[in-house]
């Protein structure tokens, strides 16, 4: 979509879409890739497979797979995806939620900390006088 086209509305696609223009509504690609180019200025509620921002985005993003926030990119809103990258240099003020891959192991809590005295050493004595 180039960058002198501006829409107000819902867009829902089956292929993967380049915003270079202005969007104000909801973009609906679940199974395809959303990239707003670097003149792209979008607010909107996102649903992707992907998402790539490297212009301005204001709103929310539900994206099944990786959201890519480059260096030129200004984005301000919620993301839920399963991975994210941000560039240095890139503006985010966001909530970011990230999926767990169902496969991964649940993290183990921690070992408790052994706070039992070593014997010997309970009374003050040092390891090297009791050789």
């Amino acid at each position: 979509m180039g960058q002198h086209i501006s829409i107000q509305g819902d867009i829902k696609g089956s292929e993967d879409l380049l915003i270079e223009g202005k969007v104000k509504g909801s973009v609906e690609l679940p199974q395809h890739h959303l990239t707003v180019g670097a003149k792209g200025q979008v607010e909107a509620a996102i649903h992707a497979d992907r998402v790539t921002i490297s212009g301005t985005l204001v709103g929310n993003i539900a994206a099944n797979g990786k959201v890519e926030i480059t260096k030129e990119a200004d984005f301000t809103g919620e993301i839920k995806a399963g991975r994210i990258s941000v560039e240095d240099g890139a503006y985010l003020k966001a909530v970011v939620e990230l999926k767990r891959d169902s496969g991964s192991r649940p993290v183990s809590a921690p070992k408790p900390v052994d706070t039992e005295p070593k014997l010997g050493l309970a009374t003050g004595e040092s390891a090297k006088a009791k050789k």
